[in-house]
């Protein structure tokens, strides 16, 4: 029952939140009210019509209530709600629809633009910090496919150049490999600020290279430092998060990353000024340094792995087994969807300017327009993933995205900009909980070394696909019949995904992996 008479003012700071509610209730009615909260925030009673914080995204909370009975039997009562959000970064984006959850009680916590589970301050706030720094990863990840092609100009060489660079950096894995098992040994933290750091730095190096191999280089090793810091990115968010929000913060983590992407091609116009103009792309990584040493003071190391770092586990055959099968069937999956995707990826800015004659302004342009809207597929398969499960959000985000993406490079005119934008976003549904599956599949001990394996399995799959497609395209002199013919991997992965991998829609880890338990 809502009472009559409501009047809902909310005052805010920088820091502080005031929310106050004016209402007519009668004594059942503030009854209800006294009642601890348990919507957007979980609380729990202090002292005579005050109330705390228990659980909530919150740095602080305090509710109160003040009631006088009038004579007609109703009660005149003011609730002033109190709060500092715990949400770095991207506290002003959550603002309104948290005051207008603090004004608007509800039974029970269910949010469209929330998480299904209730994070609390702590889970927030990590989420809030990766994100950060998963821009600047998303960044690094993206500057060599948005320029490689415009240093092959100034370096006077063709697509199968073009096709070797993008192959060999991928080796830069053997870097990922290393860090991955360090992390698992001496934390997630400290590796988190070495390899976001170093990347940094060398990618701002690669802005100084007097040629194609010298670029080739730093790339390759900035390449295998931000693979890493994806990895830990993802590994410290699935041991943070609830049981029911894993795939929904991978959701938000990639469009993170697809943000930080999206930033290489707003400023990718500088590589149109001049032949030599792409070099600024790459200086402008230094900025990053800043956003991960922020971050990494704020971020404690992960719950999971401080119980579990001194532990000595022994792997029963059962779930040595286990193991095996989860890792041949990650690995093989990511392979097949790699040998498709980095080639899709690597060669469209090359197939808009040599097949379509677009220019710098123009790709900029068409990738806006059909990239920027990925974020809803995204937001989309977050939910999906804990609600309608993994498995089947995952294949059909896969199905839907090859099919598009593969037909846009087929198409002229509005078709192509049709088939791209919806194997986009369409494709993005598929994305969190393809995402999720490698850190929730593996225990504490070995969940970085793991994933670093598998995403070498994605490497090879990207260089197989990048090389065929270079060597490919300038044998048929087009693109587009090359990665059709790739585009039978991701089919298969579809299948593969839909028959044989777990359901972990749900679960706690220590559930999926029980020598954590």
């Amino acid at each position: 029952m809502t009472p009559s008479g409501v009047r809902i003012r909310a005052v805010a700071s920088e820091f502080v939140t005031v929310v106050r509610t004016h209402l007519e209730c009668t004594d059942a009615e503030l009854a209800e009210r006294r009642e601890p909260r348990v919507d957007i925030v979980a609380e729990r009673a202090v002292d005579t019509d005050e109330w705390g914080l228990k659980e909530g995204p919150f740095r602080s909370y305090r509710r109160t209530i003040n009631a006088t009975a009038r004579p007609d039997g109703r009660n005149d009562v003011v609730e002033t709600t109190t709060y500092r959000l715990g949400i770095p970064v991207w506290g002003w984006l959550f603002a309104w629809p948290i005051r207008r959850a603090i004004a608007n009680r509800q039974e029970q916590f269910s949010y469209w633009w929330a998480p299904p589970d209730r994070l609390s301050a702590h889970a927030a706030s990590t989420l809030g910090l990766l994100c950060a720094v998963q821009i600047v990863d998303g960044y690094l990840g993206t500057v060599l496919t948005q320029t490689l092609s415009f240093a092959i100009d100034e370096f006077g060489r063709g697509n199968t150049a073009q096709g070797v660079v993008f192959g060999i950096v991928r080796f830069g894995v053997l870097v990922t490999l290393i860090m991955s098992f360090l992390a698992d040994r001496r934390g997630r933290r400290p590796l988190l600020l070495f390899t976001g750091v170093s990347s940094c730095v060398l990618t701002f190096l690669g802005g100084l290279s007097p040629n194609l191999v010298s670029l080739g280089g730093t790339q390759l090793v900035a390449r295998g430092l931000s693979t890493a810091l994806g990895i830990l990115i993802a590994i410290m968010a699935v041991e943070e998060m609830p049981a029911r929000s894993r795939a929904w913060a991978a959701s938000v983590l990639t469009m993170s990353a697809g943000l930080g992407s999206g930033m290489a091609v707003w400023v990718l116009p500088l590589a149109d000024l001049s032949v030599r103009g792409w070099r600024a792309i790459y200086l402008l990584s230094s900025l990053g340094i800043v956003v991960i040493v922020w971050a990494w003071r704020r971020l404690p190391e992960t719950r999971r792995f401080t119980e579990h770092a001194e532990e000595q586990i022994v792997l029963s055959d059962t779930d040595r087994e286990r193991r095996r099968i989860r890792f041949g069937l990650l690995g093989a999956s990511l392979l097949l969807l790699a040998l498709f995707a980095a080639p899709a990826s690597g060669f469209h800015n090359e197939f808009l300017r040599d097949e379509r004659g677009f220019s710098g302004v123009d790709i900029t342009v068409f990738t806006l327009v059909t990239a920027t809207p990925i974020g809803i597929g995204v937001l989309i398969g977050g939910r999906l993933s804990e609600t309608w499960g993994r498995r089947k959000t995952a294949a059909l985000g896969i199905i839907s995205g090859v099919t598009g993406i593969t037909l846009s490079f087929v198409f002229a005119g509005p078709a192509m900009w049709a088939a791209r934008l919806a194997g986009n976003v369409i494709g993005a549904v598929g994305v969190p909980a393809m995402a999720v599956y490698g850190p929730e599949l593996f225990g504490t001990h070995d969940r970085g070394r793991a994933n670093a394996l598998i995403v070498t399995a994605g490497v090879i799959g990207s260089a197989l696909g990048l090389v065929s497609v270079g060597w490919l395209s300038d044998h048929w002199d087009a693109i587009a019949p090359a990665i059709a013919l790739l585009g039978i991997g991701p089919l298969l992965v579809a299948l593969l995904v839909l028959t044989r991998f777990p359901e972990t829609a749900g679960a706690e880890l220590e559930e999926l992996n029980p020598e954590d338990a």
